[in-house]
């Protein structure tokens, strides 16, 4: 791999890390803004889950802006408006604005979330585009370790305001990097800049490479396909389906709900203080974060189907351990012990696996002429999924019980598994217009 490669995907990825930081960093933070603004159970539950209103919208939109303006500006975009959100939240008077703020950061985190794997899917050599896509995964748990100990050094004063406003710093380096960065030349062809394309092709693969990588693009778009009215064809309706119900599948088996409410949990499971409860949810993004590098290293080596196997397999066995703790009369000593574990083992599993897998799968499976709308559609999706997942977490302890609601998400991991043994193709080594699923794509009539 070309050091320049590198450097394109790892700065695109630095959407990720600002993703991860402003969704990890409310867990600990939410413990003070409640004593601050006197919030109640409902208002708790929205104070966290309006970032993901603001990334529905971002997510919606995202799709078209990469294709309007490209998506090297799209993602600069994205850096101002997570600068934006970040300053105002961090000098918010009320609730209110807070409010505001947070759906604003939304806004950034859709966009990124979109745009940063779709980015980085479109400069990467096949051979490598797992892992590089799957930087952006290990950024997301970069910035979720960094929230939380963040949230930790700073619980003891209970100063939230810093935690929320740190982010202007990755805010700035993602903003001034994306203007040294080259556009897509998937999206130069497109658009119909074939010198610069070609040029950029060259750059990031070597001549001859190159060239093979310019055949299989150009051949790709003769289908003269594009927009929502493209979906109408059969394959392309069946990518869409996939990609749809991969983005949902991996929030409804619980993941940020660990995120988003782990030191509740780990109040749960007899951990008292609040500075202990964010303590113990930093143990847990350390491993989500090292874990990570598994995908990175092996999603190239072994794929992308086998990962996810394993890692669903162990997510379901640590869910059903935390259902059992859950469901005895007394938590406390080794079933302490137990709940604090399952939960290392259940996001340590979900970061080498359904984590960054489905955002390599989702950069992939669409055509170029629909990847940009294909996506959004796709994370649109799975931003509904976070924000009904984490809107109605409390909900469901209170009505099923702790024991029920883990128990609801190891059976998701079951009909994960199911789905993906159905639908999704090993996408390994294969060059990026050449990847299928439902069959070859023709034009919708």
């Amino acid at each position: 791999m070309k050091p320049y490669v590198l450097l394109v995907a790892s700065v695109a990825a630095l959407g990720g890390l600002l993703f991860g930081y402003d969704t990890g960093v409310i867990s600990g933070a939410i413990l003070f803004i409640t004593k601050d603004f006197a919030l109640d159970t409902r208002l708790q539950a929205f104070t966290i889950s309006v970032v993901l209103v603001g990334c529905v919208g971002g997510a919606a939109a995202a799709g078209w802006t990469a294709d309007t303006i490209g998506r090297r500006w799209t993602l600069f975009a994205a850096g101002m408006i997570f600068l934006l959100g970040a300053v105002a939240s961090s000098l918010a008077p009320n609730e209110t604005v807070l409010l505001i703020s947070r759906a604003v950061v939304g806004i950034g985190i859709g966009y990124s979330s979109v745009v940063a794997p779709l980015y980085i899917s479109e400069v990467a050599p096949a051979a490598v585009r797992g892992g590089l896509v799957s930087l952006y995964q290990f950024a997301i748990t970069v910035g979720i370790l960094a929230a939380y100990i963040i949230d930790f050094k700073l619980a003891a004063g209970g100063d939230w305001r810093w935690m929320l406003g740190l982010a202007v710093i990755p805010s700035l380096v993602l903003v001034f990097g994306m203007l040294a960065m080259p556009e897509s030349p998937r999206y130069l062809f497109k658009v119909g800049k074939d010198l610069l394309a070609r040029a950029g092709l060259a750059h990031i693969h070597g001549q001859a490479a190159a060239e093979a990588e310019e055949t299989s693009i150009l051949d790709a778009l003769s289908v003269k396909s594009a927009g929502l009215a493209a979906f109408k064809a059969p394959a392309m309706l069946y990518a869409l389906f996939v990609g749809v119900s991969l983005a949902v599948l991996q929030q409804v088996t619980g993941i940020n709900t660990v995120i988003y409410y782990g030191p509740q949990i780990f109040q749960l499971a007899g951990i008292g203080s609040a500075q202990d409860s964010i303590l113990a949810q930093t143990l847990v993004g350390t491993v989500n974060c090292v874990l990570t590098l598994v995908a990175i290293f092996f999603v190239d080596r072994i794929g992308r189907k086998p990962l996810l196997y394993t890692g669903l397999t162990g997510m379901l066995l640590a869910l059903a351990a935390l259902s059992y703790a859950f469901s005895q009369p007394h938590l406390s000593g080794i079933l302490s012990t137990i709940a604090l574990w399952s939960m290392m083992v259940y996001v340590g599993c979900f970061a080498f696996s359904l984590g960054p897998i489905v955002w390599i799968l989702i950069s992939e499976i669409f055509p170029l002429q629909v990847r940009g709308m294909g996506m959004s559609i796709s994370t649109l999706a799975n931003w509904v999924g976070n924000f009904l997942v984490s809107q109605f977490f409390l909900t469901m302890l209170h009505r099923l019980g702790t024991p029920g609601t883990f128990a609801t998400y190891a059976f998701m991991c079951i009909v994960t598994i199911f789905f993906i043994r159905a639908t999704v193709p090993e996408t390994k080594n294969e060059l990026l217009e050449k990847i299928r699923v439902g069959g070859p794509v023709k034009s919708a009539p």
